[in-house]
């Protein structure tokens, strides 16, 4: 399965460092590990589409936390950039 997922242009700018290897997110979809993710950036401040590297990369889930002192609702998952024969 593949999630597309907004986030904010800060947010994606840590991913692409490797500074920010998770994501928190409401409970809003069934993720599972080695689903994918594709990011769909949005500017900080306007909220609006912009362009950002990230667009161009797929990303998969390698692990998933619930529950353990994590808001009821939520997620956290691990994620890394997915290998380049699935982007």
């Amino acid at each position: 399965m593949i999630h597309d997922l907004k986030i904010l242009k800060s947010f994606a700018d840590a991913i692409i460092s490797g500074d920010k290897t998770f994501e928190i997110r409401k409970k809003e979809r069934e993720y599972q590990k080695d689903d994918k993710i594709k990011f769909y950036v949005l500017d900080d401040q306007t909220h609006e589409s912009c362009y950002h590297p990230i667009m161009n990369k797929l990303y998969e889930i390698t692990y998933i936390l619930s529950g353990w002192g994590i808001k009821e609702d939520y997620v956290v998952f691990s994620i890394k950039e997915a290998a380049d024969e699935e982007n």
